[in-house]
């Protein structure tokens, strides 16, 4: 195994100084900060256990609860739910998400999958008009239709009850109280509620939430939700019984099925036809993840219904026996580009929900399937997408005979944590509603959004040639790109990571790891490195770090094609250093930056 590398002083530097990155949260005009909001920095290194996150406040909260005792899950549960309240827009109880934990005790990596379920009613018709279109995808996202049964409270429940040693009410006093006294609004705050603010306007309770008095929120102001303090405090007393077979899930499905539009407004908002039976029928998943080795290493990531961890390991497996560490800045990212437009063309055609496809984990993640189709890659030339898939059950060398289908869409939003504590324990949990804003329907008096899970779904085959294992079904988990991963040597954890940005989830992890493990590159820097996208589209989206770069020429020149993306993904890691260290590391810019704390910061 390589030697991995250290910390890179100038991000060591952001921590001595305590230097908050622009769009921290705090002290802007507008209104008075809450007295104790932390400030950002985006790595962190020290003693007891490390919490990184998107947001300082929830960032806060996990830490609150290990200097308390708790251990990494019950952290990890504190951090998600003051994401509730800090990021509503990503994540909260109308959602779901996925759970990767590292056992210090056990040595091993478990996972749950809280993934969101369409209704028992649903079909592959789901999103199909009377003449059986597809239903335009902005008509669905703002619907019930695209309202699948929450995850998360269950998520929440049986990782506490799995491996927590706190209880549901304990772990949700930090969030309850931000969601009370308020949190300071940035600049990303603002501009995500002005993104949805056409469609927020359209719904009363969403309205009065985000949209107080008909204007944004200032940045600077302080921003309380009594609403969802009092859903927490509800199941603090009650459980999440409460969301699947109680009150709370009661009203969920009340607003599914008619949801709350204003009288007034001139969209027209398609029902959904979510049930209280689906509610009181939905279970988390216990199930092993998936694993590959790369460079000696153990890779655990997020198994069917998730896309995540068969599409990084088949991309790893590919560039397994390719030496990126010699290799220009111009030939790697040409080897990791097309190594993510073959792994991305492996998954359109074979993963699904599991209970619903035969989806092929064991052969997709495999090292002699990776050799037939890593083979497809040329020094002097470029892939043609969109790429027909391989067959994992009958590998053949440099086949690509296939059918070829496009790459559906999918929203690019969540969040995603990581935590470590003192004894070793690590979690990576990415968790969504999906859209940016979800589906834009509040539960009227509960304060969170509903998610718009369901628009996963493939509304019909990309290909009508090629089986699409995406397709709406009763009860199926939508497919999902969320990558949560941990690497352990042996058996040992090395580091997590993961991020949000829908497909692209899959390659920021991925470029995240090669910068880190390959290219030699401090995790925090690994992080921040500008990225490219490739999801076996015509096109690789480019961040402007490399669009404006002399390597988009270069890369031109050998045939690539690129369109450009402002922002892709807004990852968060923690990685085990020598003698009970951690470093927690996040983003610098994205999303204004990213929050990494430790228990007890290195003097």
């Amino acid at each position: 195994m390589r030697r991995l590398p250290a910390l890179a002083a100038t991000a060591g530097l952001v921590v001595v100084l305590g230097i908050a990155p622009a769009g921290a949260r705090g002290g802007a005009a507008g209104g008075a900060a809450p007295a104790d909001t932390p400030a950002k920095t985006p790595v962190a290194v020290g003693y007891g256990g490390a919490v990184s996150s998107v947001d300082a406040d929830a960032s806060a909260a996990g830490i609150e609860v290990l200097r308390r005792g708790g251990n990494a899950v019950d952290a990890a549960v504190a951090t998600a739910a003051a994401l509730g309240v800090t990021e509503p827009y990503s994540a909260g109880v109308g959602g779901g998400g996925y759970f990767v934990y590292y056992s210090a005790k056990q040595h091993k990596v478990f996972t749950l999958d809280g993934r969101e379920t369409a209704p028992r009613s649903a079909d592959d018709k789901l999103f199909l008009d009377k003449d059986g279109k597809p239903i335009p995808f902005a008509d669905v996202v703002t619907s019930g239709l695209s309202i699948g049964t929450p995850g998360t409270p269950g998520t929440w429940d049986t990782a506490l009850d799995t491996w927590g040693t706190r209880s549901l009410a304990q772990v949700l006093k930090p969030a309850q109280r931000i969601a009370r006294d308020g949190f300071t609004v940035d600049a990303t705050f603002r501009q995500q509620t002005a993104d949805n603010q056409a469609r927020f306007k359209d719904f009363p309770d969403t309205a009065k939430l985000f949209l107080p008095g008909g204007e944004l929120p200032v940045v600077g102001s302080t921003f309380t939700n009594p609403d969802l303090a009092r859903t927490y405090a509800l199941l603090a007393k009650k459980g999440v019984g409460a969301v699947y077979k109680g009150e709370l899930g009661r009203d969920i499905v009340k607003t599914v099925r008619k949801p709350p539009v204003d009288p007034a407004a001139q969209r027209v908002v398609r029902s959904g036809d979510l049930t209280e039976r689906d509610l009181a029928s939905y279970k988390v998943k216990r199930q092993a993840p998936s694993k590959t080795s790369y460079r000696g290493l153990d890779v655990y990531g997020m198994a069917p219904s998730s896309s995540g961890g068969t599409t990084v390991a088949e991309a790893l497996n590919i560039l397994e026996k390719t030496d990126l560490t010699k290799l220009s800045d111009r030939d790697y990212l040409h080897r990791y580009i097309e190594a993510s437009r073959i792994a991305f063309a492996d998954r359109g055609r074979w993963v699904g929900d599991p209970a619903f496809e035969d989806v092929p984990t064991k052969g997709l993640t495999s090292q002699r399937f990776a050799d037939s189709r890593a083979c497809l890659i040329k020094a002097d030339a470029v892939l043609s997408s969109p790429l027909a898939p391989g067959d994992p059950a009958r590998p053949t060398g440099c086949d690509s005979g296939g059918t070829a289908a496009p790459t559906t869409y999918e929203g690019e939003n969540t969040t995603h944590l990581t935590v470590a504590d003192k004894w070793g324990n690590v979690v990576a949990y990415t968790l969504t509603i999906e859209q940016t804003g979800g589906s834009g329907i509040t539960v009227p008096g509960r304060g969170f959004l509903l998610n718009n899970e369901l628009t996963d779904f493939s509304f019909a085959p990309a290909n009508p040639a090629v089986h699409d294992p995406n397709l709406p079904g009763p009860g199926k988990r939508p497919r999902s790109s969320m990558s949560p991963t941990i690497v352990t040597d042996k058996g040992r954890p090395v580091l997590a990571l993961g991020s949000p940005g829908g497909a692209t989830i899959i390659t920021t992890v991925l470029q995240t790891l090669l910068g880190h493990l390959d290219r030699g590159m401090p995790l925090v820097d690994a992080i921040a490195a500008p990225r490219a996208s490739q999801r076996n589209a015509a096109q690789t989206e480019l961040e402007p770090g490399l669009w404006n770069s002399p390597l988009r020429g270069q890369l031109t020149t050998l045939g690539h094609s690129f369109k450009q993306n402002p922002e892709i993904g807004a990852a968060t890691g923690v990685q085990r250093l020598s003698g009970g260290r951690w470093l927690a590391a996040a983003e610098t810019v994205r999303r204004g930056g990213g929050s990494a704390m430790v228990v007890s910061p290195d003097k």
